[in-house]
């Protein structure tokens, strides 16, 4: 009897492994186009990547987009994330808040996190800043498939939080795509496992 419920319990196992990473690659796709933004304590652009003190291209579009949002007057504060990675000399977070002073948002309106390594780091430390803002609510800025992630880290922080994703985020090609969103669905995996 032992060994017909091993059977079935390792006919089973497959089933749902496939059924899970179905059920979260629809997910993350059917949000990644979804734009809720809407009236926010803050703005948060996650950090992609700087060169030598110049945002890249993807976080600097990331950039533009919350800029945008911020000069439609949904939110009165902007924090930018991201720490030095293997550049000694700058950071994302202030690489993105130098870039958003060019775009016109003041100095006294911007918030640059500068420590956070990975995507939960960051939506940790946020959280810690808006806390000590007295902040609640915020629009998330990454990718669209970045974001289904970023929602539940942020959320698990207790931040009610609304995705904008940048305009032409998905990535061009088939294989592209597709590794991006498996790339997310072991990233958010490995989140919702404590392992990350």
């Amino acid at each position: 009897m032992a060994a017909i419920f091993r059977k079935r319990y390792l006919l089973w196992l497959p089933l749902l492994a496939v059924g899970y990473v179905a059920v979260l690659y629809y997910l993350i796709v059917s949000h990644s186009s979804i734009n809720e933004a809407r009236a926010a304590d803050t703005i948060v652009v996650f950090g992609a990547a700087e060169y030598v003190g110049r945002p890249s291209p993807i976080y600097k579009a990331r950039l533009d987009h919350a800029s945008q949002l911020y000069h439609r007057g949904f939110a009165p504060i902007v924090i930018t994330t991201g720490g030095a990675g293997d550049d000694p000399r700058f950071n994302e977070g202030g690489v993105g808040r130098e870039y958003l002073k060019t775009l016109g948002i003041p100095d006294d309106q911007l918030i640059a996190e500068t420590q956070s390594t990975y995507t939960a780091e960051s939506a940790r430390r946020v959280a810690t800043i808006m806390r000590a803002n007295s902040m609640h609510s915020c629009i998330a800025v990454s990718d669209g498939y970045h974001l289904f992630r970023i929602k539940h880290m942020l959320a698990r922080e207790g931040v009610v939080v609304y995705a904008s994703p940048r305009l032409n985020s998905r990535p061009t090609g088939f294989w592209r795509r597709q590794a991006s969103i498996f790339h997310e669905i072991a990233s958010f995996t490995l989140w919702g496992l404590h392992l990350t």
